[in-house]
């Protein structure tokens, strides 16, 4: 049986639970010293604001022309194509970081099994 993140239907589950988990109380970093994570709820974040402000434009903090349509459609074709991306590139250097450690993992385990056998 395939990974999750592998099975098209329950790859957005997958990733779901992922991100809740690296989300959760780590020994390695606190979430928001984790720049992927905050990029991911930041592309979560814009997708709310999008369907919730959906046919209205989008003001800006800085700005008193707010985005009108044009604006919009380019967020969704480009902007929020390319952080997509950019996390599938990020989801994959973890699976090749985590499939490292699983290995070395392992070796220390035989190594260990061997040592105890001699």
């Amino acid at each position: 049986m395939p990974p999750l993140r592998e099975v098209p239907s329950l790859r957005p589950i997958a990733q779901k639970i992922m991100v809740s988990l690296s989300a959760a109380a780590s020994p390695f970093c606190r979430p928001e010293e984790d720049p992927f994570l905050l990029l991911e709820s930041t592309l979560r974040s814009i997708e709310v604001v999008l369907m919730l402000r959906r046919n209205l434009p989008l003001r800006r903090t800085w700005s008193e022309q707010p985005y009108g349509e044009e604006e919009i459609t380019r967020l969704e074709e480009e902007v929020l194509p390319a952080i997509r991306k950019c996390l599938a590139r990020v989801d994959e250097l973890d699976q090749r970081l985590l499939a490292q450690h699983e290995l070395l993992v392992l070796r220390c385990e035989l190594e260990s099994k061997r040592h105890a056998l001699a």
